[in-house]
């Protein structure tokens, strides 16, 4: 049945193969299939960090299964068939599988979507087999930060088969590029400049969440952040018709000879206009990109199926597809496979703390987002130092504090820097707080660690990212942060400090399945932040364990201490085993 608001519009293209048409009335006339898993990157968003399980030789469809899937979906009105991966240039069978589809009658578009790698030296068998689009995913410009990103070289590859492209004469050559706060926001004005003299059809997309790459709200921009970043720029920049079933809002600066979209799945999402089915590698239906149900096509060709029992279960799977996704949060908390095992439409990176190659290590990126969706409503500021760890830095209001007991400082102190007596306590030797209007202003620094021992099955959810409770690490993070920014409200006798920086690192310790925590904290002023380091350390520990107990009781906290001091009247501290 179709909804009455649809008749009108769809009568016009009645009649549609009834297996291919949902209960929403939309009709299914692009099919994504994946010709392998493997890719010639490694990218960090597509591959976890823990890498994937490959499936089977065996178990993947066949190009003769491949083939007589397509022709089943072209017969009942599939016009567009869009070739992926992993990689799919990398198949050693891709030029006779496309040579096969482009005799289907009725298949009107062959696409395929690449990572560029080996583009230049197969494009003439490409165009001459005939491939009619190309999308490649490139997602910054730096050739540093590709190999970074991908943990392979190659940026001048993926460079020339963009331009061999065009000198064969694909227009446009649609590049695809995956946003990410903390990573390439920076370089938007550089893609959209790609577009004067070129061809090009950049199309930047919102970062989405698949199994593996820890995504979370904070870390996503928008579509309208990002056309306002745009406009700033080109404030002339004027919207492109497009059509019903179009992905992309597109756009042009008027005057380039490209143009530029985006493909706003999160945060305006056009399932209404969905016209896509994907099948994977493995030959299972996916009705929903985003969605954890799947058939195995494969299972039901293998076991003997006719053609009309195969439309039969694509009918019914295509029938039970939902009106639209599950949105952005919901999502990010779903099982689903990780992207390079998706016939998806990108390839998209992201970072994980701790993965930073050795040769890169002395070289400067943007720092990269390490946050919850879950506590997407606190506000902080990113650190102004462009590290490859994540620090996470707050700026709070100058206040002041009540002196109305006035209390010296004890000028005595021993040799290692510390006081002879207690500084807290008042002649009487009752509890007071410490007088500190007579030091001088001076930046001030500490650094404080914790330790917790998780056990492997808590620390194996968490490394993965699959606790019921969200992101843990990224929570205590910003716990870590918030407990510094209460330290004064916790600790009764401490001053109320202006923090112009903290930060919380995290690194994971596989042999002995422990979290290390390290919070940072700097000041200008008249005391010192070492208790600001401690409390963010503390504090991060103890949620990282609320965030596990319902894992196993079996978590230690343990080495909570001050690393380190600076700027003081009494000297610097470093803390040694010996100390």
């Amino acid at each position: 049945m179709v909804p009455g608001s649809q008749r009108r519009v769809l009568k016009d293209v009645l009649p549609f193969s009834a297996f291919l048409m949902d209960s929403f009335g939309r009709r299914h006339n692009y099919l994504r299939m994946s010709l392998t898993e493997k890719c010639n990157l490694r990218c960090q968003y597509c591959m976890p960090q823990e890498g994937v399980t490959l499936t089977p030789r065996s178990q993947l469809l066949t190009a003769e299964e491949l083939l007589m899937l397509a022709r089943l979906f072209v017969r009942e009105g599939v016009n567009k068939i869009r070739l992926t991966g992993g990689e799919p240039l990398i198949r050693p069978d891709v030029l006779p599988i496309i040579a096969e589809l482009r005799k289907l009658e009725g298949l009107k578009t062959i696409a395929i979507t690449t990572n560029g790698m080996n583009l230049t030296r197969l494009l003439p068998s490409l165009k001459k087999t005939g491939v009619d689009l190309l999308n490649i995913s490139l997602d910054t410009l730096v050739p540093a930060k590709f190999e970074f990103i991908a943990r392979r070289k190659g940026f001048h590859k993926v460079m020339e088969g963009i331009e061999k492209a065009i000198e064969m004469g694909y227009n446009p050559v649609k590049v695809n590029c995956v946003v990410m706060r903390g990573l390439n926001e920076d370089e938007l004005i550089d893609f959209v400049s790609l577009t004067e003299r070129k061809p090009l059809d950049v199309r930047f997309i919102e970062y989405m969440p698949f199994d593996g790459n820890r995504w979370n709200f904070k870390m996503m921009v928008s579509y309208q952040e990002m056309l306002d970043c745009i406009k700033q720029k080109w404030p002339n920049l004027e919207p492109v018709p497009g059509e019903e079933m179009d992905t992309a809002k597109a756009f042009r600066v008027p005057g380039f000879q490209g143009q530029l979209g985006f493909i706003t799945s999160m945060s305006d999402n056009f399932c209404g206009s969905c016209n896509r089915l994907r099948i994977t590698a493995d030959g299972n239906l996916k009705v929903c990109l985003f969605g954890n149900s799947e058939v195995s096509l494969r299972d039901f060709l293998r076991s003997g199926a006719t053609e009309e029992e195969l439309l039969h279960i694509i009918g019914a799977a295509v029938g039970r597809k939902k009106k639209q996704h599950a949105g952005m949060f919901n999502i990010s908390q779903m099982k689903n496979r990780p992207m390079i095992l998706i016939a998806s439409t990108v390839h998209t990176h992201i970072l994980r703390w701790g993965s930073q190659p050795p040769q890169l290590q002395s070289k400067t990126f943007p720092p990269i987002l390490f946050q919850s969706a879950l506590l997407s409503t606190y506000k902080f500021r990113d650190s102004p130092h462009h590290q490859f760890a994540r620090h996470y830095c707050s700026k709070t209001p100058e206040c002041g504090f009540d002196s109305k007991t006035p209390h010296t400082d004890a000028q005595s102190s021993s040799l290692d820097g510390t006081s002879d007596q207690l500084t807290h306590t008042d002649a009487q030797g009752k509890a007071s707080m410490v007088n500190v209007g007579g030091k001088a202003v001076t930046c001030r620094t500490a650094m404080a660690c914790g330790k917790v021992i998780l056990g492997p099955k808590a620390f194996n959810l968490v490394r993965a990212n699959q606790l019921a409770k969200g992101d843990a690490l990224a929570v205590a993070q910003l716990a870590g942060i918030m407990g510094a920014k209460q330290t004064s409200s916790l600790i009764p006798l401490c001053h109320p400090l202006p923090l112009d920086h903290a930060s919380v690192t995290i690194e994971l310790l596989e042999e002995e399945h422990a979290v290390i925590i390290k919070a940072t904290c700097q000041t200008m002023g008249r005391t010192g932040v070492e208790m600001e380091a401690l409390t963010a350390a503390a504090v991060a520990t103890l949620t990282l364990y609320d965030m596990c107990k319902s894992v196993s009781h079996d978590i230690v906290i343990t080495d909570i201490k001050l690393l380190s001091k600076t700027g003081g009247q009494r000297g610097e501290f470093h803390w040694s085993p010996d100390s």
